[in-house]
């Protein structure tokens, strides 16, 4: 065994009996590499990875080649889940070396940490040439190759606002700027099959949620973009990417057809597509999204709690060394466990196969038509616990605080349109447990293990967790979360602010110092750190009348609008932030014993652009302070930009106050 052995992250485990003498990330490791004058390889992955398990078999696992390794290089294993800013750092380094980023990352540095070489996955023989070649070409060429490594270091300390132009113009965005964001974007839409025009697929929350945002505010597009909504929602629940049997959401689709899974299945994708799937029945009342949410939130009960009330991480794409082992059928399987007659339309209606309708004879369910799965619910349900015998696939269990923040989130959304009270109660055992295991006064954890919390939190960190206590106060009227949002955000911008770049850095000034501190600004799968905290100061601030914050959010949203309207496609949850600062945020202040009553009548209609406090007795918070029932009766007020109008005792009146 190796030092890996000592480590808590699921990843570092599954390389602790390598031959490779690896070390984590770590002081030790940095030190003997200067010690004796060695180049470093910083290898990168997580533990869902399938091709970080591929090259571990053919690599990392043969004596030879580790042999080579041990030799001449210091070996550093990162779980990229766990360090982040690590991954950031050399991902963003190897992509300026011209090479697509990617899991596995292998990464070779100079002595001092910086990088000069570097690419993803590496067959064996190619591996075993790259390491004599590297090696041979640090030894010969040293010079030339720090010069490179400081040129590419260099690269990376360029400031955001000079490296994309960012000038913080007034900010003013109007219709036209939203035509021009949602016309640049659906120049990408897939229109047979939804998403975007491209393989392999990925879910893409913030995207979804912005044509949302942008159908509210009933545009000249909006029955096209509704259109593409439904047909994206209704092709991913219907696809293979979606578990048909089990619930929850495949990372992505290797096909452009939703069809072929990449299997493993990530706690922040079925976080973010709660919110999405939530918002979206809201939007539409379509049966098939409320199918989806409760059979995600079941798998996340099921499969994915501990027992403290953390969620963990990821479930595997493999099991017993081969993808989707765990997830496909053979016709023969099914005939098995249903009987020959019931299996005939069970197969017709999941498009399954004698043949297999993936690779090596085996099945992958997914539909050809819009049907619920209750449809089939007590054949499902056979399946289900068939499968459940089965050699499952590896668990991640560690618990990230930012993934725990996003599914947090989604069971705050859920709650919100459901009014289901275990979606409540299980996000609150969640709050509970984040407060009490990754909070430390003012600072938050990223990861937690055994009772363990370590790595100082990062941007991604706070700005989740600030949106889900956020949401949580607005659907509980408990104001100890907002008091909680509103603490966080002081801290990071106390911790976190780059008055230069006027953006936030994704690291604490507080945690360990790297080659570079980078800025998130582009949104991904998971939203960037800097529009997540925008979206938060702007919204936290409506709900606690505080103007800095408020002006923080008009100033970052300012940066990057020439960038927003020109390039939207990976700016998407900043799009949600100009949108919905296109017109006032109604304020909603409710006072008196039926305030929860009024707020859940107030979710039937779909109306995005809002804040909802409200409480029984008094409260300081500024929306409700000095405000109280009449006579028993439940009092509402409806507010823009601090200007209330009189109060209203129905949820009809108050929407006849918003539409003025």
């Amino acid at each position: 065994m190796n030092r890996l052995a000592k480590e808590t992250s699921p990843y570092l485990l599954q390389h602790a009996h390598n031959p490779v003498d690896w070390f984590p990330w770590g002081q030790e490791a940095l030190e003997k590499a200067q010690t004796e004058n060695k180049p470093i390889l910083v290898s990168i992955g997580y533990s869902a990875c399938h091709w970080c398990h591929v090259m571990e078999r053919e690599c990392f696992e043969q004596e030879e080649l580790a042999a080579i390794m041990n030799e001449y290089f210091v070996n550093i294993k990162v779980d990229r889940e766990e360090r982040p800013d690590i991954d950031a750092i050399y991902m963003d380094a190897v992509q300026a070396m011209g090479v697509q980023g990617g899991w596995p990352l292998n990464v070779f540095l100079m002595p001092d940490g910086k990088p000069f070489y570097g690419g993803t996955y590496f067959p064996a023989p190619k591996w075993q040439k790259l390491l004599y070649a590297v090696a041979d070409g640090f030894q010969k060429h040293t010079s030339e190759l720090q010069k490179s490594a400081e040129g590419f270091t260099q690269n990376m300390l360029v400031l955001e606002t000079e490296k994309y132009g960012l000038q913080a113009d007034t900010l003013f965005f109007n219709a036209d700027d939203l035509e021009a964001m949602y016309s640049k974007l659906a120049q990408s839409f897939d229109s047979e099959w939804g998403g975007t025009a491209r393989a392999p697929k990925f879910p893409m929350p913030s995207i979804w949620l912005f044509l949302m945002r942008y159908i509210s505010e009933n545009p000249p597009h909006k029955e096209a973009a509704l259109q593409h909504l439904v047909l994206t929602l209704n092709k991913m629940a219907m696809g293979g990417i979606y578990d048909q049997l089990g619930g929850g959401f495949a990372r992505y689709s290797v096909d452009s057809e939703w069809f072929c899974p990449h299997f493993e299945k990530m706690l922040y994708d079925n976080g973010q597509l709660l919110s999405v799937y939530a918002e979206a029945y809201c939007l539409t009342e379509q049966p098939l999204y409320q199918q989806v949410v409760y059979e995600t939130v079941a798998w996340v009960a099921r499969e994915m709690c501990s027992e403290e009330g953390g969620f963990y991480s990821a479930l595997d794409a493999d099991s017993e060394g081969v993808e989707g082992k765990f997830y496909t059928w053979t016709k023969a399987d099914i005939q098995r466990i249903l009987g020959h007659a019931e299996a005939e339309r069970y197969c017709r209606a999941y498009q399954i196969t004698d043949d297999g309708n993936w690779e090596h004879g085996v099945n992958i369910l997914w539909k050809n038509q819009v049907f619920l799965n209750s449809d089939f619910a007590e054949k499902n349900a056979k399946l289900l616990a068939a499968r459940a015998e089965r050699i499952r696939p590896g668990l991640d269990d560690k618990i990230l605080c930012s993934w725990n923040a996003l599914m947090l989130k989604g069971l705050v959304d859920a709650y919100k349109v459901f009014e289901e009270p275990s979606f409540l109660t299980l996000a609150l055992k969640n709050a509970h447990f984040i407060e009490k295991n990754l909070l430390q006064g003012s600072q938050l954890w990223h990861s937690y293990k055994k009772g363990e919390a370590k790595i100082i939190g990062f941007l991604e960190d706070y700005a989740t967790v600030i949106d889900a206590f956020m949401g949580l106060y607005q659907v509980t009227f408990q104001e100890k979360w907002l008091h909680l949002a509103e603490k966080l955000s002081v801290y990071v911008y106390q911790n976190f602010w780059d008055a230069e770049d006027e953006l936030f850095f994704f690291t604490d000034q507080q945690a360990e110092h790297l080659i570079a501190r980078k800025k998130e600004l582009f949104d991904n799968v998971i939203p960037s750190s800097n529009s997540m905290m925008a979206k938060n100061l702007y919204n936290l601030g409506l709900l606690l009348d505080r103007e800095d914050f408020v002006d923080l959010a008009k100033l970052m949203l300012a940066k990057v609008k020439n960038l927003l309207t020109k390039n939207v496609d990976y700016l998407t949850n900043w799009a949600c932030l100009a949108t919905q600062m296109l017109s006032p945020t109604v304020e909603i202040a409710l006072v008196g014993s039926q305030a929860e009553s009024f707020r859940k009548q107030l979710e039937h209609k779909y109306y995005p652009n809002k804040v909802v406090a409200g409480t029984v007795e008094n409260s300081q918070l500024p929306l409700l302070e000095n405000r109280q029932a009449i006579d028993g009766q439940t009092q509402v007020f409806v507010c823009f930009n601090k200007v209330c109008q009189r109060p209203v005792t129905s949820v009809a009146e108050v929407w006849e106050q918003v539409a003025g």
